[in-house]
């Protein structure tokens, strides 16, 4: 009996070793942030909920996308919708504090932070911010811990749990490698009739969007949603009322990542996996069963 358990705690200080020495694993890839990064302007004055954005992501992601006068229906306007695995983007409509006859329509995607959570709490790497804005899903690393969806603080991520093989992180990814990685808009962008969506270096968007406001101070709320939000975003939106009112989280000006690369880095600083801290657990039930059958 002695014999057995020298043998078992041989092999769990083996199992410690291994893990103290992999103690400079990272958590997460550096994250990425040029000055010249892209970004897209959404005025949601401008936007007349006609969902042609909705219909060109499907087509250039290749995702079932129906027809092209499906997307005419306001009817989905009735109920708030999310992106999930079938829809990168959505369009929402809130009601109107200047015209109560009308809907202010918003559209919803990934905001592409400047410092994401989910590239934080992704254990492998598989999240990363890219050079140019973009924040983009690499299929080959990921693990399917979907640590990402709980990080996220805007709820964007989602998963296919209808695929037992091989399922995939769904979210809007700035058509990286179609397009913005060659300096070309999204495929949204150029599908919006009304230019509601406008494609461009970050801090221009910025300059021109404060620019609006000033010029128009009885048409936009003063205030861009998404310059200092979670630590910035990609993403910025103007509106005609408080941003609250328009399905947009109180996040606050603090990047995301301050809440949850503590924990991670804590947990993934010294590489104690999930199966090593499973080995000391059992380890302990093994070693107290032993003893109550040597006093049996």
């Amino acid at each position: 009996m002695s014999q057995s358990r020298r043998n078992f705690l041989k092999a769990m200080g083996a199992a410690s070793l291994t893990a103290v020495g992999a103690k400079n694993a990272k958590a997460t890839p550096k994250n990425v942030l040029s000055d010249d990064r892209f970004g897209v302007l959404v005025d949601t004055t401008v936007c007349i909920g006609c969902r042609q954005c909705e219909y060109a992501c499907k087509v250039e992601h290749d995702l079932p996308a129906g027809n092209i006068d499906d997307y005419s229906d306001r009817s989905v306007f009735e109920h708030m919708r999310r992106p999930d695995h079938t829809a990168l983007t959505v369009v929402n409509g809130y009601p109107s504090e200047k015209d109560k006859q009308q809907q202010v329509t918003v559209k919803v995607q990934c905001m592409h932070c400047d410092h994401p959570a989910c590239v934080s709490a992704c254990i492998v790497g598989a999240i990363s911010k890219q050079e140019n804005g973009a924040v983009i899903w690499d299929e080959s690393r990921c693990i399917g811990c979907r640590y990402c969806m709980v990080a996220c603080p805007f709820q964007i991520p989602a998963f296919e749990y209808h695929k037992a093989i091989e399922p995939k992180i769904m979210k809007c990814d700035l058509c990286y490698e179609t397009r913005t990685s060659k300096g070309q808009p999204p495929a949204c962008v150029e599908a919006c009739p009304t230019e509601a969506l406008i494609f461009g270096k970050r801090y221009e968007l910025i300059q021109i969007a404060h620019e609006r406001i000033r010029k128009n101070p009885d048409r936009y709320y003063d205030h861009v949603f998404g310059e200092h939000e979670v630590g910035g975003t990609s993403w910025l939106y103007l509106g005609s009322q408080d941003f609250s009112k328009l399905g947009f989280p109180d996040l606050g000006t603090k990047p995301a990542p301050g809440a949850t690369e503590p924990i991670q880095h804590a947990i993934f600083k010294f590489f104690v996996p999930p199966v090593a801290l499973y080995a000391l657990l059992g380890g302990i039930m093994w070693l107290g069963k032993q003893n109550r059958e040597e006093e049996e």
